[in-house]
């Protein structure tokens, strides 16, 4: 058994909670512009919103909260995109002395249901016609529900007219309530292998996990002029930290929904950092190869690319030789700069969760300019428990734990943590609080690490994912299916053979990098006439070939089969935060994965 732990450097308070934030920066900085709100008006203006404008915004749908009979404790569903009044109502909320209980925007009725039933919220707000037709769709099984409320249906100025009444003082008396042992939120978890359970965070897991991360990513909150765009949906607990430590440090805060215009987010928000999951990165690293290609200049991309690579994993080695450095600084020129200002022109920093990155864009990200700092952390444990930071990094690592934070590794290999983010226990569930949370506080992950000497945490897999082959192998289907991902014209894979005398995957088709690539290769049709086609079969091969490079030959893919249909979360075979529903796509491809192993 190994373990390692970093020593707490920071006091933390005993009393107060969440909440003290807003009123602090209201009454310190009133003039200071804690966020940027979007302008109905125009699409790419972002209009300031002061500290203490904020506040003042808050306090009144607050009131309005309070009027409409919300009590101490109660549950407050909240299902919505990433926008400005996402953050408002999420500490209206709390002023309220209330829960909120963040709900995926693209949630089906049936999830809808169960958050709300099993959290017995007494009101949500939705955005939209959608959402309240889902809601509508089960209300009738949701019998502690008094009251649905719509953004779209002015639900801001409907609840700040609510609360004209409501004192200062009596909201005041209600918002100072909660303390550090008060739950702040139920967030649920993905559901990947079991019905989602909601995992209690307090105010005072949230206030550990942000005041360390704030005091050691200094570079990222507290430069002048420090500022990002959120884009991830904030019912993630990734999002949501990031969220509460913007306004915790007075980062200028921005929201984007609509994915398919990010770079234009990008381009008139200017962010200074960004978080994303390694997704998002591969998407970005594939287009501008897919563009460059397209425009004949795909072999100085990748000859850019190589370079980068290279010059990130020089400075980890200390010796920078003179012709790599003069090559990146022609590349920084023709190639890189060009990249960054894709992203606003100032973005230097981004921080990636959710899943591996991988090493290979961890370096090529570093080397144009963005360092991207790896963590890893997960609902459980109010998200990070580990991170790199800029003076402490190691690439193709999740960083070490946080200030106050010690990780262990079992006997067979499982990650547990401890400290004061992780989560109380699961909402009503005491068997399954049991079984992931020891009486000494270590929380049991799932996941399957290791530690080096210097208490860097690396991933290698997902416990409940481990595959052993007829052969005895024991095989982490991550390393393998992360490095397939990061193929151009692949968009999700899943790797198998558990019990079978050899490892095997399915592979799906990018759509958006399918089109160019046939045009290349003068091929016609879509997914499903390529899926057999041998140039298109030998692509994927070459990408397999290098994703069996980082394992053992046991371990390597020998058969792979490509699919004509993406894996979505509309079908049901990821998650909303893009996570793979392992046994969902056994049950839908079971046939499939049989006649890979069929003799």
């Amino acid at each position: 058994m190994r373990e390692f732990s970093t020593p707490l450097t920071i006091d933390l308070p005993t009393t107060g909670n969440l909440t003290d934030d807003v009123v602090t920066n209201a009454r310190d900085h009133g003039d200071v512009v804690v966020l940027s709100k979007r302008s109905t008006a125009n699409a790419t203006e972002w209009l300031p919103v002061t500290a203490a404008q904020f506040h003042a915004e808050v306090v009144a749908v607050a009131k309005g909260l309070v009027a409409a009979g919300i009590e101490p404790g109660d549950r407050l569903g909240l299902m919505s995109r990433t926008r400005y009044e996402w953050t408002l109502l999420d500490y209206a909320i709390w002023f309220a002395g209330a829960v909120t209980v963040p709900i995926y925007e693209t949630a089906a009725t049936a999830q809808v249901q169960h958050y709300l039933g099993d959290s017995g919220a007494k009101a949500v707000v939705v955005e939209d016609a959608a959402h309240l037709a889902k809601v509508a769709a089960c209300r009738g099984d949701l019998p502690d529900l008094n009251h649905v409320w719509s953004l779209d249906d002015n639900a801001i100025e409907v609840l700040s007219r609510l609360g004209a009444d409501i004192s200062d003082a009596d909201l005041e008396e209600r918002r100072t309530q909660a303390g550090p042992g008060d739950l702040a939120s139920i967030v649920y978890t993905s559901g990947t292998t079991s019905e989602p359970k909601g995992c209690q965070l307090t105010h005072g897991g949230f206030e550990f996990e942000l005041s360390v991360a704030v005091e050691e990513l200094d570079q990222l909150f507290t430069t002048e002029g420090a500022s990002t765009l959120l884009f991830l949906p904030l019912a993630h607990v990734f999002a949501r930290i990031i969220q509460v430590g913007c306004i915790k440090a007075r980062v200028r805060l921005g929201h984007a929904a609509d994915i398919t215009r990010l770079l234009e987010d990008f381009e008139s928000f200017s962010p200074t950092f960004i978080l994303a999951v390694p997704r998002v990165f591969e998407k970005v690293f594939n287009t501008a190869s897919q563009r460059a290609t397209a425009d004949g200049k795909g072999k100085i991309f990748n000859a850019a690319a190589d370079t980068a690579i290279a010059w990130s994993r020089a400075l980890d080695g200390g010796r920078m030789p003179l012709r790599l450095k003069a090559r990146h600084a022609v590349f920084d020129k023709l190639v890189y700069g060009t990249l960054r200002e894709k992203l606003g022109g100032n973005c230097e920093y981004a921080v990636s969760g959710g899943a591996p990155l991988g090493e290979r864009l961890g370096h090529f990200y570093r080397g144009i300019g963005l360092n991207v700092l790896e963590g890893y952390g997960l609902t459980e444990t109010t998200a990070a428990v580990t991170v790199n930071l800029p003076e402490a990094q190691k690439i193709g690592t999740v960083g070490r734990p946080l200030p106050g934070t010690a990780v262990r590794v079992a006997d067979d290999g499982e990650l547990l943590f401890r400290g004061g983010q992780v989560f109380t226990g699961y909402w009503g569930r005491e068997d399954a609080t049991r079984e992931v949370l020891s009486n000494d506080g270590w929380f049991h992950t799932g996941d399957v690490g290791e530690v080096d000497d210097e208490g860097f945490v690396r991933i290698t897999g997902r416990k409940k994912e481990i595959l052993v082959t007829a052969g005895g192998k024991n095989v982490a289907p991550t390393v393998l299916e992360d490095r397939l991902r990061g193929h151009a014209l692949v968009s999700q894979c899943m790797v198998v053979g558990d019990g079978q005398p050899f490892i095997a995957a399915l592979i799906t088709l990018d759509a958006e990098a399918l089109p160019a690539w046939a045009e290349q290769h003068g091929k016609s049709g879509g997914a499903a006439e390529l899926v057999d086609d041998p140039d298109l079969l030998a692509e994927i091969q070459a990408a397999v070939d290098d994703a069996n490079q980082a394992v053992s030959k046991a371990e390597s893919i020998r058969k792979f089969t490509v699919l004509a249909d993406d894996w979505t979360e509309e079908a049901g075979l990821l998650t909303p935060s893009l996570k793979l529903k392992r046994n969902v796509v056994m049950r839908e491809l079971r046939d499939e994965v049989e006649s890979l192993f069929a003799r």
